[in-house]
């Protein structure tokens, strides 16, 4: 309900779209209700015909999409019900998995873990995916070292780890070496949960990484992860990032900024209706906010279509750029303004001239806990210029800023209690929806859009909308 309304059933869709000065690994998934489950798949995009990669580094031997997933033993969209309904939140999923196959630490699941072959001295490309819904997630593989050099489809400077972190939405490839003696090595998911007294699914997906000659009966070696609250490593991994200056697709960073915003997300709550039982805290429903604004989808035309054929009626543009009240964010204590706690529903969005360079500070909040958030934006690539712990202070932080080299990407994962701060330019026109990644917060409100005008030439002019586009 912000670009299209959705597919109806039994109907189908075919999607026309131009790849403009992007390249790496980046991904597809449905975006109604949580057929996000298991209704994706990875988008991989090389360079154009008769062009090489300009890799900063040998071309690798082969290329392996690793894409993590999460599993419900249910239907996926009944468990979103039942939680919307309530107003508690949703069941923990069941499983993880890795290119679809949970692994052999699950029960009914020892014959479906996967397995990828390496020759000793070979190097490889792994794309690795998180397609999860509600975790950020720990990748290891056992005695191996990884380079991280891209993600969302961004190259970095080279960045050597043995462990990679991975929030829902965002993508990362690394350069993995088979240089470990002959054998077989688990490489091993399990999540990051950063909110306290939050229930999880606290399991391992796990697969094999075989070496050529390995003999049948080896057992593989087990990595050993972080712990699900080792938040040290989470911020060691992304704060280590950096954007590889000169390398295909790089884009400088804006220095001059036009528009500056402050977004606090986080939890919240909602009044239970009348003659309702609700299951959330005190018998509310859980709810979710950006700036004390509770996000609603429209119902009878896409956010899109109303933006071109200029209908009202269907969102508004006065989304504060800053919270309405000035609060200390990260302390428990804000959970006695009701005010903030209960945030009105609206569906109300930013309006953006064509070329705004715009900074955006995304602060947690503590409106029931503190918890990571990887926040996306459809529609652009954006500059992470710097993240840190507590409230965002800007004649303090600001001297984090890292303008010579950030790296590029679409979902930063915003750190537990604390804050990212991000730079784009609203270079395309249309409206482009601005979320939290973590599916369980999406229905709740965690969420607006921008709304980009058309820019001044008919290349910078949004198209009609497609005569065939799915009607609501």
């Amino acid at each position: 309900m912000v670009t299209q309304c959705p597919i109806q059933p039994g109907h189908q869709y075919t999607y026309k779209f131009r790849i403009i000065d992007q390249e790496g690994t980046l991904w597809w998934h449905a975006h109604a209700s949580w057929l996000r489950a298991t209704v994706y798949g990875a988008l991989i995009i090389r360079p154009k015909l008769g062009q090489s990669y300009a890799f900063p580094f040998p071309k690798p031997h082969k290329e392996i999409p690793i894409v993590l997933g999460e599993w419900w033993d249910a239907n996926p969209i009944d468990v979103e019900r039942q939680a919307l309904a309530t107003g508690a939140a949703p069941n923990s999923s069941d499983a993880y998995t890795i290119n679809g196959l949970p692994g052999d630490l699950y029960k009914c699941s020892k014959n479906q873990t996967y397995v990828f072959n390496v020759k000793k001295g070979r190097t490889y490309l792994l794309r690795i995916i998180n397609a999860a819904l509600d975790n950020q997630l720990f990748f290891k593989i056992a005695n191996h070292k990884m380079t991280v050099i891209a993600v969302d489809a961004g190259y970095t400077n080279p960045y050597v780890t043995d462990v990679v972190v991975i929030a829902p939405g965002q993508t990362v490839d690394v350069l993995l070496v088979a240089n470990q003696p002959v054998g077989s090595y688990y490489m091993a998911a399990r999540p990051y949960a950063s909110a306290p007294g939050v229930s999880f699914d606290n399991t391992t997906t796990r697969g094999i990484v075989v070496y050529d000659g390995a003999a049948s009966t080896t057992t593989p070696k087990m990595p050993a992860l972080p712990a699900f609250n080792d938040t040290p490593t989470a911020n060691k991994f992304y704060t280590n990032l950096t954007g590889l200056v000169g390398g295909p697709h790089w884009v400088p960073v804006p220095t001059k900024v036009d528009k500056h915003m402050f977004l606090t997300v986080g939890l919240g709550l909602q009044a239970c209706p009348k003659n309702t039982k609700c299951q959330g805290p005190n018998g509310t429903k859980l709810s979710a906010s950006m700036n004390n604004a509770s996000f609603v989808r429209p119902t009878r035309l896409s956010m899109l279509q109303a933006f071109f054929s200029n209908v009202g009626g269907i969102y508004t543009t006065d989304f504060p750029r800053r919270p309405p009240i000035k609060l200390d964010y990260t302390n428990s204590n804000i959970n006695n303004d009701n005010a903030s706690l209960f945030a009105p529903k609206s569906t109300k969005v930013i309006k953006l001239k064509y070329n705004t360079a715009v900074e955006v500070v995304f602060q947690d909040t503590a409106f029931i806990a503190v918890e990571n958030h990887p926040m996306h934006i459809h529609g652009f690539n954006f500059h992470v210029l710097a993240q840190g712990f507590g409230k965002y202070h800007q004649s303090e932080h600001r001297k984090m800023f890292n303008l010579v080299n950030p790296h590029m990407r679409n979902t930063v994962a915003v750190p537990v209690g604390g804050w990212a701060v991000i730079r784009f330019r609203a270079n395309n026109p249309g409206v482009w929806f601005t979320h939290c990644h973590l599916d369980v917060h999406l229905p709740w409100g965690l969420a607006t859009a921008f709304v980009v005008e058309n820019g001044p030439t008919p290349s910078t002019t949004l198209p009609p909308p497609p005569v065939d586009l799915p009607q609501c």
